[in-house]
């Protein structure tokens, strides 16, 4: 299928070829019928992308301190390749669409196959062929609605959820700063709720369009004539709320607002101008200053925007869904009219060139939309058939055998392809020879695409069946969310592939037992999981330079992991387990293979009472009676390294700080003996780089995985202990691995 996207780094715009999506649990695929471009934000971004680096960088400072606090705890090399890994990506455009279902995924009973929705999301609404919308982000179209009105929903719950927070009634009078797509519709929807309405523009035909949609009066925001037609509606008490929809870096705006608003009156703003209150006259008058976020409550809530979980209609009167469905009623009853919006309509083929129109200014428009091809009227959609979906090939049994020839490529399959994939595996595997990157499936197909463009991969696809079905692919990396881990592990086991998959292999004991009942199903134990630090170069060094142990050790591990950014999917515990169950088993293993041993029990304590928030303390107990303690701490100073190790025994302390320096110091009478990193290496290394080498010898040759399957069993059953361990408050004794 086709997409619209922008490579950010170069300004790019493309129409690109990409897989279709699947078709996911809880959601449908639609096929697009028209889109709508949003001329205020959709072109703000497409205008920053043509901006040099510096350019970028002054627009966003808030991505800017990301990178710099990244840098400080990843390494330049490792932000750099990060950063301009994602920059130098495609990106999708559009969030606003209508089209014709296609495919149902399970669990969704409220729409069939050949159903009109409007759908909206930055990531599900794009302009593109097909695209995969969960439950709260499609609304059904009313009979009798133009598709092309019906793509305007998303626009218009922006809208609508801006004029629910200024909260009219009706007599009021409001002022709409900024008669863009959005505040047109402002226009119409307060005058619908019985507020009479004053606009401010400097395009006059702007002002006139918004006059002949029900504004009372519009005007250039430096002519008297606006001050005079408020002071003539109000009796110069000023207006009841001002909703601020005008984009831009001038601080006019929020001056004006403060100017023409009566005592106590509410300023919403819904667009993205420059908020530079003027103290005095806001304090003066006392006005409430609120923000309108996006389409409604539910907006940027994975639960609710992902998982489909509703809010309770008597809690939360109006969500993101709701006020798509309040939207398209009110267009198919006539109170809100979208048609004399459009100032033009192309076809989807022509979109490079009609954003580069729009960009140049040869293209005035209030609203663009995108007309697709091949779309049936509304009575034919209605009877189109289901789209065939390709049938499953099932794989046979058998595990995979070494690939024969030294030479001979080994061919790989990834799973997912997101950040970490992008920047910390990929890069080492797609320049190492006899590696041959095969084909990548996604979720989404644009990630794919990227994912096919940078690396090399010959086949881009969201078929995962087709590729555990393909003989010819020797190993299958799973790289996805922690909670697809274990399943799609098992899956790969059974059909005889060699798996690497990212920790943690599983989040619960009933996982990790699955994954191993594959194992002794197939035959199939070929199985890494991505514990990358024990292959680090500098702790190999560090470790062979201490040497061997004539007694029990204690091994101090300090793990500064700082707070999650708001929104992160880390926070999302009941479907992705807590942020230690995902990473914990980094420091457990290394520290299990710095003593030689599997770990015989765990306790765990939380200053907060569980492992979700707070610091955590982790101790593990081996058989020769070392231990080794993890402070898994969010609260510390961002400023400290990451990660500091210290092992002692013998007389012998080893010292790791942060995969950058490492130092030994041994009691060897009283001279003493000590040990320094000869250099700073360029960058911190953890061991991605030789554990791919490791795991790809053992692929090629059919040699031993690089760490003992019972290891890896031992380490994930650890790593899940903490769980009981807070829950009882006592130590776990763990079962010695099969």
């Amino acid at each position: 299928m086709k997409q619209v996207v922008q490579n950010y780094k170069s300004g790019e715009l493309a129409v690109l070829d990409v897989p279709v999506p699947g078709c996911k649990p809880g959601g449908v695929l639609v096929r697009s019928a028209y889109s709508l471009i949003s001329t205020g934000t959709e072109l703000m971004k497409v205008s920053e992308a043509g901006m040099s680096m510096l350019g970028k960088a002054r627009s966003r400072p808030d991505q800017v301190a990301k990178v710099m606090q990244s840098v400080a705890t990843n390494g330049l090399p490792a932000t750099y390749r990060k950063v301009m890994g994602k920059l130098d990506s495609y990106t999708p455009l559009g969030y606003s669409l209508c089209g014709v279902v296609e495919q149902v995924g399970t669990g969704i009973d409220d729409v069939a196959v050949g159903d009109l929705v409007a759908c909206a999301g930055n990531e599900h609404a794009l302009h593109a062929e097909l695209n995969w919308v969960p439950k709260n982000l499609y609304a059904r179209v009313p009979d009798g609605l133009a598709p092309r009105h019906a793509a305007f929903g998303t626009v218009g719950s922006i809208a609508m959820q801006g004029v629910r927070r200024g909260e009219p009634q009706l007599g009021d009078t409001a002022l709409v700063i900024g008669l863009g797509l959005i505040g047109q519709l402002v226009v119409q929807l307060l005058a619908a709720s019985g507020v009479r309405v004053v606009g401010v523009d400097p395009d006059p035909v702007r002002c006139e369009l918004a006059e002949r949609l029900s504004a009372a009066a519009c005007g250039d925001p430096a002519s008297a004539a606006v001050e005079a037609a408020v002071a003539e509606l109000t009796g110069g008490h000023g207006v009841d709320q001002v909703y601020l929809a005008a984009g831009g870096n001038s601080n006019q705006p929020v001056e004006l607002a403060a100017r023409l608003c009566r005592d106590r009156a509410r300023v919403v703003d819904i667009g993205k101008c420059r908020l530079d209150l003027p103290w005095n006259a806001y304090y003066e008058k006392e006005l409430d200053v609120r923000f309108s976020r996006s389409y409604g409550p539910g907006r940027y809530d994975p639960e609710y925007e992902l998982e489909g979980r509703d809010y309770p209609i008597g809690y939360v009167r109006w969500t993101e869904r709701r006020n798509l469905a309040c939207f398209l009623d009110l267009l198919a009853r006539g109170s809100v009219d979208v048609e004399p919006l459009v100032s033009h309509i192309a076809a989807f083929d022509d979109a490079v060139e009609t954003y580069q129109r729009l960009k140049d200014g040869d293209l005035k428009a209030v609203a663009v939309l995108f007309r697709y091809p091949g779309h049936p009227s509304q009575a034919a959609e209605a009877e189109a058939p289901a789209v065939a979906v390709p049938a499953v090939r099932r794989a046979g049994g058998g595990v995979s055998t070494p690939t024969g020839s030294a030479k001979a490529p080994v061919r790989l399959a990834f799973v997912g392809a997101g950040n970490y994939t992008t920047s910390m595996l990929l890069p080492h595997l797609a320049r190492r020879d006899g590696v041959e990157l095969s084909t990548v499936v996604t979720t989404t197909a644009l990630s794919a695409a990227n994912a096919q463009r940078k690396f090399g991969f010959a086949e881009a696809t969201t078929d995962l069946d087709a590729v555990l079905g393909d003989k010819s692919i020797d190993a299958v990396f799973v790289v996805t969310r922690h909670s697809s881990h274990a399943e799609l592990t098992r899956k790969a086991l059974l059909a005889g592939k060699t798996v690497f998959v990212e920790k943690p292999l599983a989040l619960t004991e009933d996982e990790l037992a699955g994954v191993l009942a594959a194992v002794e199903e197939s035959g199939n134990d070929r199985l890494q999981v991505g514990f990358n630090r024990r292959f680090a170069p500098l702790l190999q060094e560090a470790r062979k330079r201490f040497g061997a142990r004539t007694g029990p050790a204690s091994l101090r591990y300090l793990v500064n992991a700082g707070r999650l950014q708001h929104g992160s999917w880390y926070l999302q515990q009941d479907t992705e387990g807590s942020r230690f169950e995902g990473e914990g088993g980094h420091f457990i293993d290394t520290a299990s293979w710095l003593l030689e041993a599997d770990p015989v029990s765990v306790y765990a304590v939380a200053t907060s009472g569980n492992e979700g928030s707070g610091d955590l303390q982790v101790v593990l107990r081996y058989p020769d009676g070392s231990t080794a303690t993890i402070s898994y701490v969010t609260t510390g100073a961002p400023g400290f390294p990451k990660e500091t190790l210290d092992l002692i025994a013998d007389g012998k302390v080893l010292r790791l700080d942060d995969f950058v320096r490492a130092s030994l110091f041994a009691d060897r009478g009283a001279s003493g003996k000590r040990w320094v990193s000869s250099r700073l290496p360029k960058a911190r290394d953890k061991g991605q780089s030789a554990e791919l080498a490791a795991f790809i010898k053992a692929v090629r040759t059919g040699g031993p995985m690089p760490v003992p399957l019972e290891s890896l069993v031992a380490t994930t059953a650890a790593t899940l202990a903490v769980r009981t361990g807070l829950a009882g408050g006592a130590p776990v004794t763990l079962a010695r691995a099969r």
